[in-house]
């Protein structure tokens, strides 16, 4: 457990703001789709929403140290919605109380949160606990976000039109020198999660790394050179996953009269050339890097990009662009558009080493598989990361539906390599050359046209 001082207030305000998202995301659910189709990717919104309640009250409202639980003000929610005990593909047939019923539940839980907190104030097991409650709900905000995509729903009424989508392309690589550091959170750095602690030290070697995500356009010219079609481009394990689901292009790529359109929510658009890719698994990110001539970036390579600058001798920022918090100036977040912009866009927030948009518009895939750090020893919440371990795929950076409270340059995310649905793209990587400056990449950023 990491302790962090926080008052009183700003713990408030971070549960009140989480309560909001979650009530935007969910108004405008009812009848069929409060419960949706039964899909191993998402959960029925329904009972994701009253899972978020129950976590907010175990955790703040019924946790003891000495391993006691107090009674729920809900005489079934461990039956319903304790997610380490009850099976996904069953959640769909639990008794599940109807929507009206289950915000009841999530008001009478923040209330008690609320009361406690002005009570007891800010101790340190409050705050801690209360902190993982409000981040927990807005990671299931932005998995609300995602699956109203995955279900084709409407967009989220909390959208704003993009502000900045015709920033342009950003080709092009920067060169890294590597060197020392210690990849991981230390603690000074407030609240973070089990598997970032604790800093230890690792050498990175020099490389090179696009100094943008993966476009749309880039994307699509290995679509249209058959590149889900050519088996010397995958790994087994992705080749095996391209052959079962018949993969052709990205999840919701559509191809017509010679162009690709996207299936954006529940309407279909032209693709965006220069907005980055987005929807792709790690075995789609893994053959292109491999088609391009190029990799995936390690998980210490990416950090070393985001959070060092070059003569720092391995200090560490705590943003790519520096200290300051995130703000709709520096990187695309919750709260700045929408939905993607280009990859040109945001160049405030351009790190140390000038890679663009290391934060926000697509989680980035990493080389890695989701290991603990040497030394792991996991917090309370003991399924956040240790039942993870060893068939996860690391991300890193956050998406355009996250929340900037939640992240930091050590904040990992993972998920399993086969996984569409996500707000996930990828940025590359190649072997360093002290002669060359700003390397073009593979594939020059041209419109995109369907085969």
């Amino acid at each position: 457990m990491s302790t962090h001082v926080i008052d009183t207030i700003a713990i408030r305000d971070m549960l009140l703001a989480a309560r909001t998202r979650t009530l935007s995301l969910c108004a405008d659910l009812e009848g069929e789709r409060l419960l949706g189709p039964r899909l191993s990717i998402v959960n029925p919104p329904l009972w994701e929403i009253g899972h978020v309640g129950w976590f907010q009250e175990h955790w703040c409202l019924r946790y003891r140290t000495d391993g006691r639980l107090a009674p729920s003000v809900l005489s079934n929610a461990d039956d319903l919605y304790n997610s380490a005990a009850v099976p996904h593909d069953t959640r769909w047939d639990l008794p599940l109380p109807d929507f009206d019923a289950t915000l009841a539940y999530l008001r009478r839980v923040l209330d008690g949160v609320l009361e406690r907190i002005e009570l007891e104030g800010a101790t340190e097991h409050m705050a801690y606990f209360a902190q993982l409650a409000a981040f927990h709900e807005e990671m299931h905000c932005e998995a609300f976000t995602y699956t109203r995509q995955t279900l084709g729903y409407p967009a989220p009424r909390t959208s704003d039109a993009p502000t900045s989508a015709q920033a342009g392309a950003w080709p092009g690589d920067v060169e890294i020198s590597g060197g020392v550091f210690r990849l991981g959170a230390t603690q000074t750095d407030g609240f973070v999660f089990d598997n970032e602690k604790w800093a230890h030290e690792v050498e990175v070697g020099a490389f090179r790394m696009a100094r943008a995500p993966v476009s749309n356009a880039e994307f699509a010219a290995f679509v249209e050179d058959h590149g889900y079609r050519r088996r010397e481009l995958w790994s087994t394990a992705g080749w095996e996953w391209r052959k079962r689901t018949g993969a052709q292009a990205p999840v919701y790529w559509i191809g017509k009269d010679g162009a690709w359109f996207y299936r954006h929510y529940d309407e279909v658009i032209p693709v965006a050339p220069r907005m980055p890719v987005i929807h792709l698994n790690w075995f789609e990110a893994e053959a292109y890097c491999r088609w391009a001539g190029r990799r995936l970036p390690t998980e210490a390579e990416w950090e070393f990009a985001a959070a060092t600058m070059p003569g720092s001798f391995g200090a560490k920022r705590r943003y790519p662009w520096g200290d300051a918090a995130p703000s709709p100036a520096l990187a695309n977040l919750y709260g700045a558009t929408g939905g993607c912009v280009d990859v040109a866009a945001f160049p405030l927030g351009d790190s140390g080493w000038g890679c663009r948009q290391m934060f926000g518009n697509v989680w980035e895939w990493t080389a890695d598989w989701f290991e603990p750090y040497p030394g792991f020893v996991r917090d309370p919440y003991k399924e956040y990361s240790e039942p993870w371990f060893g068939d996860h795929k690391v991300l890193r950076g956050g998406c355009h539906a996250t929340r900037p409270v939640l992240l930091r340059n050590t904040w990992r995310n993972f998920y399993t390599p086969d996984r569409r649905d996500v707000f996930a793209g990828f940025r590359t990587c190649a072997p360093f050359d002290g002669n060359a400056r700003a390397l073009s990449r593979h594939v020059s950023a041209r419109e995109p046209s369907a085969p």
